[in-house]
């Protein structure tokens, strides 16, 4: 297997994990934006030091206005997004969550139409309607299934795709002056200096002198971000955006076997069906690349 294939395959499958980090810190008390915090502190630590080792000049400003494009994916993506899906995760499962992330392609693709004035192809279209109809299988509208109809969920789903789809739109911008693991060191700084005061530090700072509380945090903040997206990185810089983009749907897989497997979730073949058609149109929208993919989940 081509080496670059092999690093966007298992970034993409540790970005799948995600949902195991954040279901055992649930299980210590952390509420779904205190996960948020958590992932972010410990992402940008350790991203902050990468790039400090291995190649301090990416994190150079060319002018302190381009924080913008930072606030950008930083708190309108990154810690929306990441709120929406850990909440989904929470009220809903896992293999459902990361369903309705994987929506995020066709809201970008809608976005772009309006911000960018990109055509709406046919094949656009069609990925559309699958995600669409895809959408409905997973939560329970088609067939209707009113015990599964969770509308809480759904939105908290459907939000982590309008957050991860404006990542892309914001760091569209940022590609043009800055590299991609350069956007997401100071997309996830940015994000942990605007969620400083959201944690409860007298209620649950002596949770954090905890080894498993600690394991768990870091864990989240290094396997499935900070580590996944450097060898993403490296693996999308010796291989075309649109192949690495179809790459990264084994993050869904990995993502489902974690939430059925592991924590016995419930994962109907309709949803399954469902899940697969969100990840077919995906492909199809990635087949003819439009835009240079600046990161992921």
């Amino acid at each position: 297997m081509n080496k670059a294939f092999l690093f966007i395959i298992i970034g993409a499958g540790l970005w799948g994990t995600i949902g195991w980090y954040v279901k055992n810190l649930y299980a210590f008390g952390f509420t779904p934006m205190e996960v948020v915090t958590l992932r972010a502190w410990s992402s940008a630590i350790l991203l902050l030091l990468y790039l400090v080792i291995v190649s301090p000049k990416k994190l150079n400003l060319h002018t302190p206005k381009d924080i913008r494009y930072f606030l950008g994916t930083g708190i309108l993506s990154i810690i929306f997004f990441n709120y929406c899906m850990f909440t989904a995760m929470e009220l809903s499962t896992i293999p459902v969550a990361t369903a309705l992330l994987y929506t995020a392609p066709a809201f970008v693709t809608i976005m772009s139409f309006f911000l960018f004035k990109e055509p709406l192809t046919r094949i656009k279209i069609i990925a559309l309607i699958i995600t669409l109809f895809g959408t409905c299988l997973v939560v329970g509208v088609i067939p209707l299934n009113l015990q599964a109809l969770q509308i809480s969920s759904i939105l908290f789903g459907l939000g982590s795709g309008i957050g991860y789809a404006l990542y892309s739109i914001f760091s569209k911008f940022a590609l043009k002056k800055y590299t991609s693991l350069s956007i997401t060191t100071y997309t996830f700084i940015v994000a942990a200096v605007a969620l400083l005061p959201f944690f409860p530090y007298q209620e649950k700072a002596h949770l954090l002198a905890d080894p498993t509380v600690l394991f768990y945090a870091f864990g989240l903040g290094f396997l499935p971000t900070a580590f996944a997206y450097i060898i993403y990185t490296y693996g999308l810089q010796q291989t075309e955006a649109s192949k690495a983009s179809i790459l990264t749907t084994i993050e869904p897989v990995v993502a489902t076997f974690i939430g059925v497997f592991i924590f016995q979730e419930a994962f109907t073949f309709i949803q399954m069906v469902g899940k697969a058609l969100i990840i077919g149109a995906v492909v199809i929208i990635q087949v003819k690349p439009h835009t240079k993919n600046a990161g992921a989940t």
